[in-house]
């Protein structure tokens, strides 16, 4: 008898342990974090806000056109996360790369850049339209990030990861957007948050 009670605890705390590393929302390790508030500009012009993006679950960024190394691979593996979605039928997933050198990155250059990847723009905003010193409080109050353009320099240091929201805007999860991405972990995730 002695034994079962212990058996039974151990399954009960085995339970409560896979319930905290998936989180309220059932994906591992889920960070919880809210996002502010935010309305900037995207790559025509027009207004893009967080209310753009409620009720959706959504991927961002951290990029710059004038990059000279991370930014394009960056891009173009978000490009083959979009592309993955679609071929998993998975179409309401929104984009947001969010320019950290907003100066340079005004909303033409931004379609620029974006057109050189053939981005789909359907569900896909490059955004801009704040202050270096906005976009720098923003990514480290909201994103826990580091964002910095040092004087007299023309690049800017910042994450390479990639960031999954849920439909109330709050941080997920991140992973690495640079090199082995995992496409796999991440659609999974996805489509947890998604209820397919």
């Amino acid at each position: 008898m002695k034994k079962l009670h212990i058996f039974q605890a151990a399954i009960g705390m085995v339970v409560i342990l896979m319930l905290t590393a998936c989180g309220s929302n059932g994906v591992p390790d889920a960070k919880n974090w809210d996002i502010e508030e935010f309305s900037y500009v995207n790559q025509d012009g027009k207004s893009f806000s967080k209310e753009d993006l409620k009720g959706k679950v959504w991927v961002a960024d951290f990029i710059f056109t004038n990059c000279k190394n991370v930014c394009l691979p960056m891009t173009a593996n978000m490009v083959k996360l979009q592309q993955k979605l679609k071929d998993e039928g998975i179409s309401d997933v929104e984009f947001v790369s969010f320019s950290v050198d907003p100066e340079v990155d005004k909303p033409e250059v931004l379609r620029e850049f974006g057109d050189q990847f053939n981005a789909d723009y359907t569900n896909w905003n490059f955004l801009t339209g704040y202050s270096q010193d906005d976009i720098q409080a923003f990514a480290m109050d909201n994103f826990k990030t580091i964002v910095q353009k040092p004087d007299n320099e023309d690049q800017v240091i910042h994450q390479t990861s990639f960031y999954l929201m849920d439909q109330d805007g709050k941080i997920i999860r991140d992973y690495t957007g640079l090199q082995d991405i995992p496409f796999d972990e991440m659609i999974k995730h996805i489509k947890i948050l998604q209820n397919y």
